[in-house]
């Protein structure tokens, strides 16, 4: 399991789709080892026992913005 914020700020920078959704981000991150779960329209990780909102930011670069929760 990845646990560290600096590498899923490097994950989620690295790629761009304008079209991926909640569910589409939370297989993305699953498959790179993340706790990540589609919640509507936001997908939340767990990491080192924090929990992150990542939000679909369609046009912007990269796959979303990271949000404390």
């Amino acid at each position: 399991m990845s646990d560290d914020l600096v590498g899923l700020n490097q994950l989620i920078s690295s790629f761009e789709d304008q079209l991926i959704d909640s569910q589409d981000l939370a297989f993305f991150l699953a498959t790179h080892g993340y706790d990540a779960v589609p919640k509507g329209k936001h997908v939340e990780v767990t990491l080192s026992g924090a929990v992150y909102r990542l939000i679909p930011n369609g046009e912007k670069p990269g796959l979303c913005d990271i949000i404390a929760w």
